[in-house]
């Protein structure tokens, strides 16, 4: 089995997914996949921008299996050609290896070995703020009841995840010589800061909360841009920053949190970017429901449970949809978008028996 999930992860790594700039059409890697599930029904949908999905049925099954194929770009920082698999005593080491062309190359080595009923969703827009494939998916009348988004969870179920809100935050100063008296008062960039400081104590004063093993609000200011040079007061900046909440937080309230840290007088703009759902998504007592119903799913597929995880995952827009979803997939997220990406062999050989074992065994 792992021969022939090297095989394949071989040959998805080969194809360039990188996303940007999400170059990627209905042929290619799809081609491969096609090819390598002899007795499957295709579903091939180009939502346009380099965003494809495929949907791949045998049998009839309530349970779908999501993976995503494209990639994050590969840095400078590579020690060996990104697109070219290399595999040691213990790791296979390429671009997506661990994010997660490695779960497809296990779905696809399973399916192979198995006759069983199983649907899976290939998708290649998951790497940026612009998802089409799982929203477009969503609005069909798809009739699954439960899924399993791969992402790496180190061969382990995990059932709760924080959500994720991006931003843009604007404001607003007037330009004017760095030596006038009131210069603190009028630059946009000192009223970036000033809202800035008042959000991260915000965020860290929130660090009593907690969710199924997870604690606190996590915040970020990545980027602050604006001004003109030293000597002149700046008239406008600009922050992009985000925060991801617990399954039991309110997005909303967040959001009018932050942006009420702002002067109004001063506040140019505030504009959420992108927003991504906790999972399980709902309110408190919803997304607990939701919690237990996906620990009967991974108890019903013989699948390890483990910790909740502070990233983001697709399964959030799937139990959004009303759907039970966990996540689950080889790999540790400290390898994935890293220089010379790798996932453990022993976790591609777990991986690649619970799928066989998922869609009904060995032929």
């Amino acid at each position: 089995m792992r021969q022939r999930i090297l095989r394949h992860l071989e040959a998805l790594v080969a194809y360039d997914t990188r996303n940007p700039p999400r170059a990627i059409g209905p042929d290619g890697i799809f081609d491969y996949l096609r090819a390598h599930l002899p007795g499957f029904e295709f579903t091939l949908t180009d939502h346009g921008a380099g965003a494809v999905s495929l949907l791949a049925r045998r049998g009839s099954t309530d349970r779908l299996v999501n993976v995503h194929l494209d990639t994050v770009p590969s840095s400078p920082a590579w020690t060996g050609d990104p697109l070219r698999l290399r595999v040691t005593d213990d790791r296979a080491i390429g671009l997506g290896a661990c994010d997660i062309k490695g779960a497809a190359a296990c779905l696809v080595a399973a399916a192979e070995s198995s006759t069983g009923p199983v649907a899976m969703l290939f998708s290649t827009d998951e790497e940026a703020n612009d998802a089409r494939c799982i929203a477009g998916f969503l609005a069909t009348d798809h009739g699954f009841r439960n899924v399993i988004v791969c992402e790496p969870t180190q061969s382990q179920a995990v059932l709760a995840h924080r959500g994720i809100a991006s931003v843009r935050i604007a404001f607003r100063g007037e330009a004017g010589h760095a030596s006038a008296e009131n210069a603190a008062s009028l630059s946009a960039v000192h009223q970036a800061m000033r809202w800035g400081v008042k959000a991260l104590d915000a965020a860290a004063g929130m660090a009593h909360a907690r969710f199924g093993g997870l604690t606190g609000l996590r915040f970020n200011i990545g980027r602050i841009e604006g001004g003109i040079k030293g000597n002149v007061i700046a008239p406008s900046c600009e922050a992009r920053f985000n925060f991801r909440p617990l399954p039991s937080q309110s997005m909303a309230d967040l959001h009018a949190l932050f942006r009420g840290l702002a002067d109004a007088d001063v506040l140019a703009d505030y504009e959420e970017t992108f927003q991504g759902p906790s999972l399980p998504a709902g309110n408190v007592a919803a997304a607990e429901q939701r919690r237990l119903e996906a620990r009967d799913l991974a108890d019903a597929l013989e699948l390890s449970i483990g910790n909740a995880v502070d990233f983001w995952t697709e399964a959030a827009l799937f139990s959004a949809a009303g759907l039970t979803a966990l996540v689950y997939g080889p790999g540790d997220i400290a390898q994935a978008h890293s220089a010379d990406e790798w996932v453990a062999l022993e976790q591609l050989d777990t991986v690649g028996a619970a799928f066989l074992r998922i869609m009904g065994g060995s032929r």
